[in-house]
């Protein structure tokens, strides 16, 4: 049951205050000091709670602004390896707050962005390392407040590796958000922290690091302007003993041996009643303070009161820590303290006779306040319509509010707007039961059901009858996931199997109680159809590639025969003829040598049609890179050219794309060049080189594949088919590729090389300039 505040103001402006005004008659004489020492503790509390409580609102932007441009970059809403997103990005976090020094993304492969505060020539540096192998850059832009660039020039001195830092290495040793010790800035010479977030690659991989630098001297002055007492003090210690923030900040830095400064740690600084109060805290280097500690102490003939409250947190091992003489709070009541029990009862006399009126004008504006932030929050009332005449606090509470309700009505509408307008499906899922609770269009479109319909389904019905049923998340489980990403099958409503890509994250709020999951869904079906048709292919081109083995085989064989098989069809044809010529010729040997004849022919007709099929070829040509070709071939037969200790060596140029079956005049290419090795290797000259050139020739371009062998000797026919100079060769090598080329509407010839040698070369043809489509 609540309490009316009407009610309770109508008994302590009457009852309450006649009753406090007997408590004090009869027990403040003996209590009051006890009481006031009990109320300085209690305010060395409350300054260490709300010293915790500011600490903690002074810092949480710094994780807040970390951990979320680590999510954009994770999720590639932000793609971290275009510096100049990455800029704007960091940009934008490092306007959140003023006390943020700097915002920084380190990446894996060493390369970094940093946007911090400048005191010139613009307000905002930015330093980009960019890496291109084994180089580096460093670029510094100054920015005024628009974004707009004041200056920018290259820093060549530049040395920085942000991947040896140790906000770096430990971040990406631990795989989370971290806090380094607090420690004072080199170039602003301010007490400072930094917090660094892991972007996460997969699930134990790094892609790079954010990090911000805070300066941490706005809370020494929050300290200075705390009020405890009339000279009272607190400060701040770190767990290992380091004062990093005291009301004087010259206090708590010095200068070290090597000329940086540091912090001082309690047994060392120059304030002796905290050094008093404080310094025997101390236990192996280290402060174990696990709980709130209130304790007095005696200091130059003064008792004082001080209180030490426990860590901050795990990450933050700090220690608020605060003392006050008793006398700035026991000393005017000692001297008041009869006064005040006269003045108190006289007061409570008049007060409790006016009471129930005055209780009932104060409550009446706070009444009226209640009333309409009722209706404004049932949204009868339009919150920018006036205040009625009120208190100050109740016209400051009010505005307030309104702001809060403008603040969260603006981040709906642009939740609401990226929630539907994305390109991936979205959907918001009860934790618990695993309903849809809110879908965009595009999820609509990927799984062919209505918002209306899906409203009334699980996640879990999506999945395809076929395959297991798909869960995302167990809420009642604490060491359940909070994250997944998965491939799964879904069924549309129309029937159709498609596969998906899933991403999806449970929400929880501030209790730590799961709320909602947020899913975003990628319809992957024609990336799988496409894996699944390189995998044909890939076997397509395996089967081809033995196709062609067994072509060539068969070319062999079909060559080796053909003349073997014509001289036993002419053999036959002669015994024939020998046959008739002689009187009495046995009829059985005619019919013998007319079936051997007869056979002979219809194997030659046989290998004919093979061999018609073998040269058989689509002749599809392209546009193509003749120099990436060349390369390809010389690395093809680099065995061969180191076996034979034969340099192959390419003098192409600037060459523009060709037009012909690539195919095909990779065939090319590995006969000449293949040719010129075995040459040169017969030759056994000290020369032993094989050169590939290539020029253009108006619309052709001339490729010349020459060596430094012995050359061809003369009288011998090169394109003749069947006739080689090679003991184990087929004669068919240069007369197929001159038909290539020719068929790719290009010539191939031979010419002497001066002063040994021999060159072949053929052309291409260009291709045709593309015309300039650009307006």
């Amino acid at each position: 049951m609540r309490t009316s505040l009407g009610a309770m103001l109508a008994v302590g402006l009457a009852g309450l205050q006649f009753l406090a005004v007997l408590a004090v008659v009869f027990s403040s004489y003996v209590t009051s000091e006890r009481a006031l020492l009990d109320h300085a503790r209690e305010l060395l509390s409350d300054v260490g709670s709300n010293t915790i409580a500011h600490s903690r609102g002074f810092l949480g932007p710094a994780r807040g602004a970390a951990e979320l441009s680590a999510r954009l970059a994770q999720d590639r809403v932000i793609a971290s390896d275009v510096p100049e997103l990455m800029e704007q990005l960091l940009y934008q976090q490092l306007q959140l707050a003023p006390q943020f020094a700097g915002v920084y993304y380190g990446s894996e492969d060493g390369e970094f962005v940093y946007v911090m505060r400048s005191d010139g020539p613009g307000p905002f540096r930015t330093k980009i390392i960019r890496r291109d192998g084994d180089s580096r850059s460093t670029e510094l832009i100054w920015r005024n407040n628009d974004f707009d660039v004041v200056e920018r020039r290259f820093d060549r001195a530049d040395t920085y590796e942000p991947r040896d830092r140790p906000w770096y290495i430990r971040a990406r040793r631990e795989l989370t958000t971290i806090w380094t010790d607090p420690y004072i800035f080199f170039s602003s010479r301010q007490p400072g922290i930094t917090l660094a977030s892991p972007v996460l690659e997969g699930s134990d991989g790094v892609r790079g690091i954010v990090g911000v630098d805070i300066e941490i001297s706005d809370i020494s002055d929050f300290l200075a302007n705390l009020r405890i007492g009339s000279t009272g003090h607190a400060l701040i210690i770190h767990s290992n003993g380091d004062v990093i923030a005291h009301p004087d900040q010259d206090l708590f830095k010095t200068e070290g041996a090597d000329g940086t400064l540091r912090f001082v740690d309690i047994e060392h600084i120059d304030d002796p009643i905290a050094r008093a109060a404080f310094a025997q805290l101390m236990a192996d280097g280290r402060i174990p303070v696990q709980t709130e500690t209130l304790s007095q102490f005696n200091y130059g003939g003064e008792t004082y009161v001080a209180v030490v409250m426990p860590p901050i947190s795990d990450k933050l091992p700090w220690t608020i820590a605060a003392y006050a003489p008793e006398s700035d709070f026991t000393a005017a009541i000692k001297q008041n303290r009869q006064t005040n029990i006269w003045i108190a009862a006289l007061v409570a006399a008049i007060t409790g006779l006016c009471g129930l009126a005055l209780a009932n004008f104060i409550h009446k504006p706070v009444r009226a306040f209640a009333v309409r932030s009722a209706l404004v929050a049932q949204g009868e009332l339009d919150p920018s319509e006036p205040l009625p005449a009120t208190y100050q606090e109740l016209e400051n509470a009010n505005r307030a509010l309104m702001q809060q309700i403008a603040a969260r009505r603006e981040t709906e509408l642009e939740y609401g707007r990226t929630f539907q307008l994305t390109s991936r499906g979205m959907a918001q899922i009860d934790a618990t039961t695993g309903r849809f609770l809110r879908v965009n269009e595009k999820f609509c479109e990927i799984t062919g059901y209505t918002a209306a319909e899906l409203a009334r389904m699980s996640f879990a019905e999506l999945g395809d009858p076929k395959e297991p049923p798909v869960f995302l998340f167990d809420a009642d489980q604490s060491g359940a996931p909070r994250e997944v990403n998965q491939e799964m099958r879904c069924q549309r409503r129309d029937g159709e199997g498609i596969w998906v890509l899933v991403n999806a994250i449970l929400i929880f709020n501030q209790e730590g109680k799961p709320m909602h999951v947020v899913l975003a869904m990628e319809d992957i079906t024609q990336a799988r159809h496409t894996e699944d048709q390189v995998a044909e292919l890939s076997k397509d081109l395996s089967n081809l590639s033995r196709d062609n083995t067994m072509g060539q085989v068969a070319a062999g064989l079909a060559h080796e025969l053909n003349q073997p098989l014509t001289a036993i069809a002419q053999n036959a044809d002669s015994a024939l003829f020998a046959v008739e010529q002689m009187p009495g010729a046995d009829h059985g040997l005619r019919e013998t040598l007319d079936e051997i004849a007869e056979q002979a022919l219809r194997a030659g007709e046989i290998i004919k049609a093979l061999r018609s099929f073998i040269r058989r070829d689509e002749g599809i040509q392209t546009d193509f890179d003749l120099s990436e070709l060349v390369a390809q071939t010389s690395r093809l037969l680099s065995a061969e050219s180191r076996a034979a200790g034969v340099e192959v060596v390419a003098d192409l140029g600037d060459l523009p794309t060709v037009n012909a079956n690539r195919l095909q005049i990779a065939q090319v290419l590995v006969n000449l060049m293949r040719n010129a090795i075995e040459a040169v290797a017969e030759g056994g000259g000290a020369d032993r080189r094989v050169i590939v050139e290539a020029r253009r020739e108006g619309a052709q371009v001339c490729v010349a594949v020459s060596d430094t062998g012995p050359g061809v000797a003369q009288g011998v026919n090169l394109f003749t088919e069947f006739e080689t100079t090679k003991a184990a060769g087929m004669g068919l090598g240069l007369s197929i590729c001159r038909s290539i080329c020719q068929a790719n509407g290009g010539r191939l010839w031979h010419q002497r090389r001066t002063p040994n040698g021999a060159m072949f070369c053929f052309t291409l043809q260009a291709s045709p300039a593309k015309p300039d489509h650009t307006v």
